[in-house]
């Protein structure tokens, strides 16, 4: 018989409870309650509390033995005398916890064991009354980082859940090297924590999309967790993104909270753009350069060539020769467009590249030189 169930009912669970179900019980209520994971949750953060703290206690033999035997009261004020019989774990006479310092609210429902009646509790993070040097509970979320750091009690194959939380045992932190944050609770800082992980994946466009724009529908996978079971499941998602004229290689698409689930929130994404090649251009900023090869026949007695643009027109190009390797003609405002400004684009550069035969007869050096 124990003298109350408070802490036992915060883990939903009973007081015969062994040491592994009562791990498991704190796994899963951590998981569910975690204020990182339940940010527009009320009371998300109170509950996480409760449940760190009564898994503080339970989790300790001679601290589980105290609280069996005598209540959270007098484990709180340091065991300086036993309460008196029928007060199990309260204040004399059945008072509730109320005046505790440093602990927050009761929990609705939760009745406490033995006489006195119904009453609500705190948890304390400041000793007992007066300073007395009872028992201090530690901080909530170094509770949970110490559990996880002790490898989740080996709870199974699904164990790298939780090392996303504190970069533990059975998986490795996310974070990429991002700030970590840390939480203040009761005057203490907590552990810290990563800061939520940015994805970078490239996005592979046609110089005719960038040309343009397009606007694009993608459908992804992501990471989130169940609130039932607290396991790891699979959602799709699909992002929608405006690709504008001009965008060029390196351009980022910003989507905040669409990612996976981990401990500081959601992980951000972030699409690269990077241009698919093309067969006639190259790009250079906003202009566009292309590439007519001649033989030498044609370079030195005149050639002509149709000139298409990257938007369908066409051109054509004709010299007399003869034209030098290198040779440039510009064809103003036919290249890509300005993203900033959509009214201007860029020059599209046609450059002459001139094959020389790999070798000549005698009679055509002879010829040559004559002509020459």
């Amino acid at each position: 018989m124990v003298a109350e169930t408070k802490l036992y009912d915060a883990l939903s669970v009973s007081p015969t409870a062994s040491q592994d179900e009562i791990k498991k019980a704190y796994r899963k209520a951590a998981l569910k309650h975690h204020p990182d994971k339940n940010k527009d949750t009320t009371g998300a953060g109170e509950k996480f509390k409760e449940v760190s703290q009564a898994y503080e206690i339970l989790s300790d033999p001679e601290k589980r033995k105290v609280y069996d035997e005598y209540g959270l009261d007098f484990l709180l004020r340091g065991g300086a005398e036993a309460p008196p019989a029928g007060a199990a774990g309260g204040m004399p006479g059945g008072a509730g916890f109320a005046g505790m310092p440093g602990g927050f609210g009761g929990m609705p429902g939760m009745g406490g064991g033995g006489g006195g009646g119904t009453r609500s509790f705190h948890f304390s993070t400041g000793g007992g009354p007066g300073g007395s040097g009872g028992f201090s509970f530690s901080n909530p979320e170094s509770i949970f980082a110490d559990f996880f750091k002790q490898g989740g009690a080996g709870m199974g194959d699904d164990d790298d859940v939780f090392a996303q939380f504190t970069g533990g045992a059975g998986g490795s932190s996310r974070n990429g090297g991002g700030r970590s944050r840390f939480r203040e609770s009761g005057g203490r800082r907590r552990v810290p924590t990563p800061e939520v992980t940015t994805v970078e994946k490239p996005l592979l466009l046609s110089l005719e999309d960038l040309f343009k724009g397009v606007h694009k529908k993608m459908k992804i996978k992501r990471k989130t967790y169940d609130d039932g079971s607290g396991k790891r499941k699979l959602e799709d998602k699909v992002l929608e993104m405006d690709i504008l004229p001009g965008y060029k290689a390196g351009t980022k698409l910003k989507f905040a909270g669409v990612g996976d689930q981990e401990e500081g929130g959601t992980q951000d994404l972030h699409f690269i753009i990077q241009e698919k090649p093309h067969e006639i251009f190259k790009r250079e900023g906003d202009n566009l350069r292309m590439y007519v090869d001649l033989d030498l026949k044609e370079a030195l007695t005149g050639w002509t060539r149709t000139i298409p643009t990257i938007d369908g027109k066409k051109f054509t190009l004709s010299k007399g020769g003869p034209t030098g390797p290198g040779y440039v003609e510009t064809y103003p405002h036919q290249g890509m467009p300005n993203s900033k400004k959509p009214d201007q684009r860029g020059d599209m550069l046609v450059e002459v590249r001139v094959k020389f035969p790999t070798s000549l007869t005698t009679a055509q050096k002879t010829q040559l030189k004559e002509i020459l």
